[in-house]
C-alpha cells in the first residue's frame, strides 16, 4: 500500500501591506495619487530596483517605495524648467567647486527600500564616496538639495509625504517650483516653509552659498519664443 505524499512548497512572500487592503488604501498610502500612476506588474509590494531599471530602459520613469513602483509624472514644460535650473546651478558650480548637479534621470536610493528621482538634485563632494564616483545605476546617495517641479499629476498629500521622506533621509534643502502659479516654496526645515513670490528668488542658503535664481527670469526664459513667433498668441 502506497502512502500519498505532497511536494513541499515554498511559503509565499508576505505582503508588506495590512491584510484586506484595497487599491484605494494603497492610493491613500501613496498620497492619493491617480491610480494610473501605480504599476501593477510587478504587483505592489513586490517590485525591485531591477524592475525599476527595466521600465526606465523603456522610457517609463518610476520611483520605488516599499516594493511599489509609482510612475514619475513630468510634462515637457516641467522638464524645460528643470533643465534651466540645472543649467543655472551648473554655471554656479563652474566657479564654486562644491559637487555635482543631477537632472531628471538622477535615480537615487535615499532610504532603505525607497528610491526617488528629484527633478533636479545637488550632491556635495562630502556625500560622495572618498575613492571614486559610484557607477551603480541606483547609487545610495543623499543629495544636499532636492528640487521638484510640480506637475498636474502631483497631489498635495503626495508632495507633503515626499517632503517628509527627503528630510528623513538627511536632505538639507528642498525647493518646490509651481509652474501654474509661477511661485515656489523652499524648506530648510520640514515645518518651516519659505514662500517665494513670482518676483522672488530661489536661494542656495548654506548648501550653495550665494546662489540666487530669479523666478521671473526663469519663467521668462522658459516662455520665450523664436523671433518669428513673437506675434503669435498662444
Amino acid at each position: 500500500m502506497s502512502i500519498a505524499t505532497t511536494t513541499p512548497t515554498t511559503p509565499p512572500t508576505p505582503s508588506p501591506f495590512p491584510a484586506g487592503w484595497t487599491l484605494a488604501d494603497l492610493q491613500e498610502h501613496l498620497g492619493n495619487i491617480p491610480a494610473d500612476r501605480i504599476v501593477l506588474n510587478p504587483p505592489p509590494g513586490f517590485a525591485t530596483e531591477q524592475d525599476l531599471l527595466y521600465l526606465a530602459d523603456r522610457d517609463r520613469l518610476c520611483e520605488l517605495e516599499f516594493g511599489t513602483l509609482v510612475e514619475k509624472t513630468m510634462g515637457w514644460y516641467e522638464s524645460l524648467l528643470a533643465s534651466l535650473i540645472v543649467m543655472r546651478i551648473g554655471r554656479y558650480l563652474d566657479t564654486h567647486d562644491l559637487g555635482h548637479v543631477l537632472g531628471a534621470n538622477g535615480t537615487l536610493k535615499i532610504l532603505p527600500s525607497i528610491v526617488k528621482i528629484p527633478d533636479v538634485s545637488f550632491i556635495s563632494w562630502s556625500r560622495f564616496p572618498k575613492t571614486k564616483l559610484p557607477r551603480s545605476p541606483i547609487p545610495a546617495l543623499i543629495p544636499d538639495l532636492a528640487i521638484e517641479v510640480l506637475s498636474e499629476g502631483n497631489t498635495k498629500r503626495e508632495m507633503s509625504t515626499k517632503l517628509g521622506k527627503y528630510f528623513d533621509a538627511g536632505i538639507l534643502l528642498v525647493w518646490y517650483v509651481d509652474p501654474k502659479s509661477r511661485t515656489a516654496t523652499m524648506w530648510q526645515h520640514r515645518d518651516q516653509p519659505i514662500q517665494v513670490a513670482i518676483d522672488g528668488e530661489l536661494e542656495g542658503f548654506d548648501v550653495l552659498p550665494g546662489l540666487r535664481i530669479s523666478l521671473s527670469q526663469l519663467f521668462a526664459h522658459a516662455n520665450r519664443q523664436s523671433p518669428a513667433d513673437n506675434d503669435v498668441e498662444l
